[in-house]
């Protein structure tokens, strides 16, 4: 009998939270454990059934980093990292896109159809849904920052009762450009903009952000988070998740989360949970 009270309870407590997101669109960036342990990826699978039952509009953005690097590494394609960011040559480029638009991202689109929801796969090249141009004036090779993203497309898909499966591959601006790796934080913060979401969540391999005692922290403001950039204790991979994440709340969304993919169903203690369990990035 207690243990039904407790399953009641845990309902009423997640009632609010339902009620408050139903019909609203959330993007996720999914990436990190959470993308390759096959136990988590499983619960991912379920958690996202149930908020497209619960009638939320799930938008997935993925990365696909280390799968990256090891067919990088066995065709000896040398690959490295500035500031958390992939510096891409045309022969990475080319791995990349495979890697991405035709391996991983057909692989979480099939997942999810088995388990119960309408998914579909694209590359930010379908449409011409995300257009990029080089970052930092080239840079970073053939790794991009986006310039345009069009919305509409997401809109349309999700009013065809569709869960878009994004691959963070950008158009280039001319006719016959090889096109743009996109950092997949980037791109869901993009997308996030663009369809007006009510949230943004990372799915990352650490806690959320911490602070200098490595505890972390659960709530930070823009001008919070800019200090503790210049204060070095927001640094290497962590900056592009943050950065995305207040160009998110800059741009029209009401919050952006940064949650730990290691925590089985992590998007719904995040959600549907008073507490929750990451770092959430407010305007003011």
């Amino acid at each position: 009998m207690h243990n039904h009270s407790k399953i009641v309870s845990i309902l009423l407590d997640a009632l609010p939270y339902i009620r408050f997101f139903r019909g609203s669109k959330i993007v996720i960036k999914y990436g990190g454990a959470a993308q390759i342990n096959p136990h988590l990826k499983e619960q991912f699978a379920i958690d996202i059934v149930l908020l497209y039952m619960l009638g939320i509009l799930p938008v997935i953005i993925h990365g696909g980093g280390k799968r990256i690097n090891e067919l990088l590494g066995a065709l000896k394609i040398p690959s490295e990292f500035v500031n958390g960011l992939r510096v891409t040559s045309i022969d990475a480029l080319k791995i990349v896109e495979m890697v991405l638009s035709g391996e991983i991202n057909k692989e979480i689109t099939s997942f999810l159809n088995f388990h119960g929801v309408n998914a579909l796969g694209i590359s930010g090249k379908d449409a011409s849904l995300l257009i990029g141009r080089p970052k930092d004036n080239g840079k970073y090779g053939y790794t991009g920052e986006i310039i345009q993203a069009k919305g509409e497309i997401i809109n349309n898909l999700l009013a065809q009762n569709f869960v878009p499966v994004i691959a963070p591959i950008a158009c280039g601006e001319e006719s016959g450009h090889p096109g743009f790796n996109i950092n997949a934080d980037s791109a869901a913060s993009a997308i996030a903009s663009a369809i007006n979401a009510k949230r943004a969540i990372f799915l990352t391999d650490t806690k959320g952000v911490l602070d200098k005692k490595e505890e972390i922290i659960e709530s930070l403001t823009l001008k919070e988070t800019q200090k503790l950039i210049t204060e070095g204790v927001i640094s290497g991979g962590m900056i592009p998740k943050v950065e995305a994440c207040l160009d998110c709340v800059n741009n029209g969304v009401e919050k952006a989360h940064i949650i730990d993919g290691r925590v089985p169903h992590s998007l719904l203690l995040e959600l549907f949970t008073s507490k929750g369990i990451g770092t959430e990035f407010i305007k003011e």
